[in-house]
């Protein structure tokens, strides 16, 4: 079970914090700290000091680099992914190339932070992705689209969603948490996660970047 604390009745998310250059780990752990919600439980340097973290506790958030001194964050999402779902994992590097962040997301990732971004933007966008959202830098969210726009539409007679089902996954591409979805199809907030359910069983996935990318790449859906 993901855990949190409270403080003073402010409910913390714990945070896992891996970055292998000190000076910025330290940065980024500030940032995040500043945040009332947020708290990093544990900041390490490396794949193993991360997967030992992990041993002790779940984390809501993982916040990763890609190059580590032993390995490759996207390992680390993988294996957060397969051992702990719920989890919510968010790159923050500075590569930003197109195959670079593609795989970010196939790994698991639903958020994709360039180093730049101001202390502020980081614990938001944390929060952002603690709410259903998918929080991605500017130059991210363009090689994301400029990938999508290349996609030939495909006819997939073995899947089928409904409209509704469509508008929400629609949404969620879109970066739009579940409140939102809600009040734009004026249903409640637990009938879009029981659509959202229903489109990962159908789409055989576990996370929103994966259903998106399976269903742009389908034709389910098209990203303007």
């Amino acid at each position: 079970m993901a855990v949190n604390t409270q403080t003073n009745g402010v409910v913390r998310h714990s945070v896992l914090l891996v970055e292998d250059e000190e000076a910025t780990r330290h940065y980024l752990a500030e940032a995040i700290g500043r945040h009332p919600a947020l708290e990093v439980r544990a900041s390490c340097a490396d794949l193993a000091s991360a997967r030992h973290a992990l041993a002790t506790f779940t984390p809501e958030v993982l916040l990763t680099d890609l190059a580590l001194p032993d390995g490759e964050g996207l390992t680390l999402i993988r294996e957060v992914k397969q051992q702990f779902p719920a989890c919510e994992c968010m790159v923050i590097s500075v590569f930003g190339t197109e195959s670079r962040v593609l795989a970010a997301i196939e790994a698991g990732a639903t958020g994709y932070l360039l180093k730049d971004e101001s202390n502020e933007r980081i614990g938001e966008a944390i929060i952002s992705l603690l709410n259903g959202g998918s929080p991605m830098s500017p130059a991210i969210a363009r090689h994301v689209l400029d990938r999508v726009h290349k996609q030939p539409a495909q006819d997939d007679a073995g899947i089928s969603l409904t409209g509704r089902e469509v508008e929400i996954l629609s949404g969620l591409a879109k970066g739009f948490t579940y409140q939102e979805l809600a009040e734009q199809t004026t249903i409640s907030v637990h009938t879009v996660g029981t659509h959202v359910k229903n489109i990962y069983r159908k789409l055989e996935v576990c996370s929103r970047s994966e259903a998106v990318f399976e269903a742009v790449q389908r034709g389910l859906i098209r990203m303007q």
